[in-house]
C-alpha cells in the first residue's frame, strides 16, 4: 500500500490511543504481501458483482488493490449448470467468483467457510447459524490486509433483503470499529502478531431513496444529510476499449450456476449507462465537500484515504467529528468535538463548524501548530433553535484549515422531541434498531415500521412511546388512519413516563373496507401517529399492509388431480399476483387459482395453473432447488407468528419430472429435503392441475385454527436452462418466500389439533455442510501467495508447522514428502494449468518427515505443483512445491 497507517480514531469511542504489541516469537508475519487498499465484504459469491465497474476503474486508473471477503460459498443456491450441490457447488461457485472478479483486476478472495444454508430474510437466524466467530474472522482479515476503504452491503431488514446480506454488512460495520480497538479480539494481537488497524472510510452499496439519472451526470448525487457517491459505469477502460458497464456484465455472466449466463448486453451508448451508488457510513479522514465537483469525481470515495486531491491535507491525516449525542432536542445545547491528527506536520491549524441556519455554534476552533503525529481537538457548543423541526436528520459540517491544505468532514444528528413514538416493530426490525443505536446510530430508521393485517380483519397495534428527555413526561397518543381503516379509539393517554422508559399504548385497528387491494398490489397504507408531551410532540409515519385472508372449510377431497363436486367448497384464491421477475405476458403465460380444504388432521390444496411453456423437466433424483423450473409452493406458518421460516412448513411440487410423475420436496423450512406427501399432477395443453395433501403432524407445531399463516406461490420458467422468469402467488411481496409475517391468513372453523401436540416448534434442522478452504486448491494457492492462514482463521503456531517439501511423479501417483512439527491433517492437491489432477487427505500422527502417495486422475503437464493445506489445532497453513519427475 502507498500509505502509512493513520493513527487510530474511533468515532464511537472518541480518540483511541493504540499501542502496538511486540510480536511473539512463535507468530508468523501476518501482513506480508496481503496489503490491500480496499475490501468488499459480502455473504455469497456474486454479491460484489454489481460493484465491479467501480472496482475495475479504481484498479486501472489508480492501482487500487481490492480484496473480497465472501462469508459463504453459496452452497444454498441453485445450480443451472450441473448436479453439484453442497461442498461441490461451493467449489464451483468459488471458481466462478475468482474468474468474475479478475475481470475487474481483483485477485484476492477470502472465503470464511461459513455455511450458506437457504434463503432467509432473517439476520438473527443467519447470526445463529454462522456462529459467534465470524466477526473475529472478518476483523482478522481487516487487520491482516489493512484496507483504507471498506465496502459492504445493506445491513437493514428491508423487505426482501437477504438475511445473509444483512448480517455480512453488519459484520463489516462492526469490523470497521473493532479492528481498530486493541481490546477487541486481543488474542489476535497477543498470539498472532497482528496490530489494530482503522480503515479510513466505510460505505454501503446503494443509496436509499435516490434514483440517479443515467449518463455521466449520475455521479453528482446530493442528499440533505447523507454522503452519497456515484461512480459512472459508462467510462471506457483504456486497456480494453469498452465501457466498464460492459466489462462488469461479462463478469456477471461468469456466474452461470446462478443462471446469469444469459444476462442481456448493456446499452452501447454510454449516455444510457448509470452509476454504482454508495452511501458513506463513517469516515476517519477528510472527504470531498458534498455538492462540490470533487464529490462527483470517480475518485470521491478514495479521496482522503488513498488519493490526495489538489489543495487538501496530506494523506494519513485524520479529521473526525464526535457529537456528544446523536439525538438532540430543540433549544438544548450539546457539544461537538473535532479531532485532527496528521501523519505529517500540518502547521498552524484550525477548524470551523457549520450548523443549519438558525442554530447557534460557539467555541474556538484553533488547534495551534500540529507537528507530525501530534493531535489536536476543538470542542464546540451547538444549540438547535427552540422551534427546530423534529424528526429530521441534519448535517453538522466542519472545515479544516492548515498550512498544508484543507479538509472537510461532517456528521449527522437527529432532532427529536422529548418523547419518541413509533408503531411496534417487527422482531427483526427491533433487533436491527437496537444494533444500530448502539454502534452506528446514523443507520437507524432505514426501515419504515410496517404491520400486516388480514383483509377485512382486525388486530391490535401497539404504539410505543419512549421518553428521551431527562424528566418524566405525560401526554396523549393519536392515530390518523387512511380511508378503509378504523380504530377502537383515536386518542389515548399516557402518564408518568420516566426518563429512558417506554410504554406501549394499544389500539385495535380494523380493515373496514375489504375491497382494498392486498399484498404488493395495494402497497403500504401509510398513516400518522402523534405523541404529545409537555415539551412538544413527536410524529411517526408507519404503515399497514393488507394480506389476503380466507376461510378453509371442512370437506373430503381425494388426491387425484381433479376436482369433484363438493370436494373444495371454499373460495378460489387468486394466485396470479406478480411477486418477482417479469410480468406475465398474458393469463395464458402464467396465472392460476387455488382452493383449500381440511379433513381430520390433513390440509388439502388444489391449484390450477395456466402456463403455455413447460420449464426444464428435472430428473426425479434432482427434486430440489425448485425455483429453477415450474413449481408450486405451499407455505404454512402454524400459528401465524413465525419470525423466519425455520419454524414453518414449506412444500414445493414439480408438476412434471424427466421421468413423468411429479415430485415433492421441502425447502428453507423446519425440515428440508424430500418428503412423502400424497400428490397428483396433471399436465395438459396450457398448464397444470396440482393436488396434494399435507398431514398437519408434519407442520412444526400445532396449528392455530384461528390464525394459520398460508401462502401459495408459483414459479414460472419458460426456458430449458434451469432459470426462472416470473413468480406469482396469493400474498406477494419481494422476498415473500422468506417473510412469514407477509403470508396470507386463514381460519379453519371446527378444526382442533390433536391433544398433546406442542405449540412450540421443534428445533429446526439447518443444512450445515459447507466447503472448507482446506479442500479448495484455489484458496490454498492464494494463501501461499499471500502468506496467510485460511478462511480468516488463526495461523498454525510455529512449533506445529506443516509444509510440503518435495513432490515427485511416480507412475500414476505423486510421491509427496511433508515435514511437520506436530500431528495434524494435510490436504494435498496436484495442480497444473488445467486445474486439479489429483488429491488426497492424510492424517499425520507424529512430527517429522512423512511421505504419502497422491493418486492422479489424469496426466499432468507443464509447470505442475503440489499445493498443501495443513491443519494443526485451530490453525491452518498452506505451502506449495514444484512437481518433479515424470511418467
Amino acid at each position: 500500500m502507498r500509505l502509512l497507517t493513520p493513527l487510530l480514531f474511533s468515532s464511537i469511542l472518541a480518540t483511541l490511543l493504540v499501542l502496538t504489541p511486540a510480536v511473539p516469537a512463535q507468530a508468523d508475519s501476518a501482513a506480508g504481501t496481503a496489503d490491500l487498499d480496499a475490501l468488499f465484504v459480502g455473504a455469497h459469491p456474486d454479491d460484489e458483482a454489481f460493484s465491479l465497474s467501480t472496482l475495475g476503474q479504481w484498479k486501472e486508473d489508480h492501482d487500487v488493490r481490492t480484496g473480497v471477503v465472501t462469508v459463504t460459498r453459496g452452497e444454498g443456491g441453485g445450480n443451472a449448470v450441473g448436479p453439484e450441490e453442497g461442498p461441490a457447488l461451493g467449489l464451483l461457485r468459488e471458481g466462478e467468483e475468482r474468474r468474475a472478479v479478475a475481470k475487474a483486476g481483483v485477485t484476492d478472495v477470502f472465503n470464511l467457510d461459513d455455511v450458506d444454508f437457504y434463503y432467509t430474510v432473517s439476520a438473527p437466524l443467519t447470526d445463529r447459524i454462522w456462529g459467534g466467530d465470524t466477526l473475529a474472522k472478518v476483523v482478522r482479515i481487516v487487520r491482516q490486509t489493512r484496507p483504507e476503504v471498506l465496502l459492504t452491503m445493506d445491513p437493514a431488514p428491508s423487505p426482501g433483503n437477504h438475511g445473509n446480506h444483512q448480517q455480512a454488512a453488519r459484520l463489516a460495520v462492526e469490523a470497521f470499529y473493532a479492528a481498530a480497538d486493541p481490546k477487541a479480539f486481543p488474542e489476535q494481537l497477543r498470539e498472532e502478531g497482528l496490530r489494530p488497524f482503522a480503515p479510513a472510510r466505510l460505505l454501503l452499496g446503494g443509496a436509499r431513496g435516490i434514483t440517479a439519472p443515467v449518463g455521466p451526470g449520475c455521479s453528482a448525487v446530493t442528499d440533505p444529510a447523507r454522503n452519497v457517491y456515484g461512480v459512472w459505469s459508462g467510462r471506457a477502460s483504456s486497456a480494453q476499449g469498452r465501457t466498464w458497464a460492459a466489462i462488469e456484465r461479462d463478469a456477471q455472466r461468469v456466474y452461470a450456476s446462478q443462471g446469469w449466463a444469459g444476462f442481456p448486453d448493456v446499452p452501447t451508448d454510454p449516455a444510457k449507462l448509470g452509476c454504482d451508488l454508495f452511501t458513506q457510513v463513517d469516515s476517519r479522514v477528510p472527504f470531498p465537500t458534498p455538492g462540490s465537483p470533487a464529490a462527483a469525481a470517480a475518485t470521491a470515495i478514495l479521496d482522503g484515504a488513498l488519493v490526495r486531491a489538489p489543495g487538501t491535507v496530506p494523506l494519513g491525516t485524520e479529521f473526525t467529528l464526535t457529537p456528544s449525542a446523536f439525538d438532540v432536542r430543540p433549544g438544548k445545547a450539546f457539544t461537538v468535538r473535532a479531532a485532527v491528527r496528521g501523519r505529517e506536520a500540518l502547521g498552524r491549524s484550525s477548524v470551523t463548524l457549520r450548523a443549519p441556519a438558525g442554530w447557534q455554534v460557539s467555541g474556538s476552533g484553533e488547534l495551534g501548530r500540529l507537528s507530525a503525529g501530534r493531535g489536536g481537538a476543538a470542542v464546540f457548543t451547538v444549540t438547535p433553535p427552540q422551534g427546530a423541526s423534529t424528526g429530521q436528520r441534519v448535517r453538522l459540517a466542519a472545515t479544516l484549515a492548515t498550512e498544508r491544505g484543507s479538509g472537510y468532514t461532517d456528521r449527522q444528528v437527529e432532532v427529536g422531541a422529548a418523547v419518541r413514538v413509533t408503531q411496534q416493530l417487527l422482531p427483526q426490525v427491533g433487533q436491527y434498531e437496537t444494533w444500530a443505536g448502539e454502534l452506528a446510530p446514523q443507520l437507524r430508521g432505514l426501515v419504515t415500521p410496517v404491520l400486516t393485517l388480514g383483509s377485512g380483519g382486525s388486530r391490535q397495534v401497539g404504539v410505543v412511546v419512549t421518553n428521551v428527555s431527562s424528566t418524566a413526561q405525560s401526554g396523549t397518543v393519536k392515530v390518523e388512519l387512511p380511508n378503509g381503516f378504523t380504530a377502537d379509539r383515536v386518542e389515548a393517554p399516557y402518564s408518568g413516563l420516566a426518563p429512558g422508559a417506554s410504554v406501549t399504548v394499544p389500539f385495535t385497528v380494523t380493515n373496514s373496507d375489504p375491497s382494498l387491494k392486498t399484498s404488493n398490489e395495494g402497497g403500504d397504507y401509510a398513516y400518522t401517529i402523534t405523541a404529545t408531551s409537555g415539551e412538544g410532540s413527536s410524529v411517526s409515519k408507519p404503515a399497514l399492509e393488507l394480506v389476503p385472508a380466507t376461510v378453509i372449510p371442512a370437506a373430503a377431497p381425494t388426491v387425484d388431480g381433479t376436482e369433484a363436486d363438493g370436494e373444495y367448497p371454499g373460495p378460489a384464491l387468486d394466485i396470479s399476483r406478480l411477486w418477482e421477475g417479469g410480468a406475465c405476458a398474458s393469463p395464458a403465460d402464467c396465472s392460476g387459482t387455488a382452493k383449500l380444504a381440511w379433513r381430520e388432521d390433513t390440509l388439502y390444496v388444489l391449484a390450477r395453473i395456466k402456463d403455455d411453456v413447460v420449464g426444464t423437466k428435472l430428473p426425479a433424483a434432482d427434486c430440489k432447488r425448485h425455483w429453477r423450473t415450474d413449481a408450486l409452493e405451499v407455505t404454512l406458518d402454524p400459528r401465524g407468528v413465525s419470525e423466519n421460516t425455520s419454524t414453518t412448513f414449506k412444500a414445493a411440487v414439480l408438476p412434471v419430472t424427466a421421468e413423468g410423475p411429479p415430485c415433492v420436496l421441502r425447502d428453507a423450512d423446519n425440515r428440508q429435503g424430500p418428503v412423502n406427501l400424497p400428490v397428483a399432477a396433471k399436465a395438459g395443453d396450457g398448464g397444470y392441475t396440482v393436488e396434494l395433501a399435507i398431514p398437519l403432524e408434519q407442520v412444526p407445531g400445532a396449528v392455530d385454527p384461528a390464525r394459520l399463516g398460508v401462502n401459495i406461490l408459483f414459479y414460472d420458467s419458460d426456458t430449458q436452462d434451469k432459470t426462472g422468469q416470473t413468480r406469482i402467488g396469493w400474498s406477494t411481496w419481494g422476498g415473500v418466500q422468506g417473510d412469514p409475517y407477509r403470508w396470507g391468513l386463514a381460519t379453519m372453523p371446527g378444526y382442533q389439533p390433536p391433544t398433546g401436540r406442542p405449540t412450540t416448534p421443534p428445533d429446526p434442522v439447518i443444512p450445515d455442510t459447507g466447503l472448507s478452504s482446506l479442500d479448495s486448491p484455489e484458496s490454498l494457492e492464494q494463501a501461499v501467495r499471500l502468506d496467510l492462514p485460511l478462511a480468516g482463521g488463526p495461523p498454525v503456531a510455529r512449533a506445529a508447522f506443516g509444509r510440503v517439501v518435495s513432490a515427485v511423479v511416480r507412475g500414476d501417483s505423486v510421491k509427496v514428502t511433508l515435514v511437520t512439527g506436530a500431528a495434524g491433517k494435510a490436504h494435498l492437491f496436484v495442480r497444473d494449468a488445467k486445474g486439479t489432477a489429483g488429491g488426497h487427505v492424510v492424517t499425520v500422527s507424529r512430527k517429522g518427515s512423512t511421505t504419502v502417495s497422491v493418486p492422479l486422475d489424469r496426466d499432468v503437464s507443464g509447470r505442475a505443483a503440489v499445493v498443501a493445506g495443513w491443519q494443526a489445532g485451530p490453525g491452518t497453513q498452506a505451502s506449495r512445491v514444484r512437481l518433479t519427475g515424470g511418467r
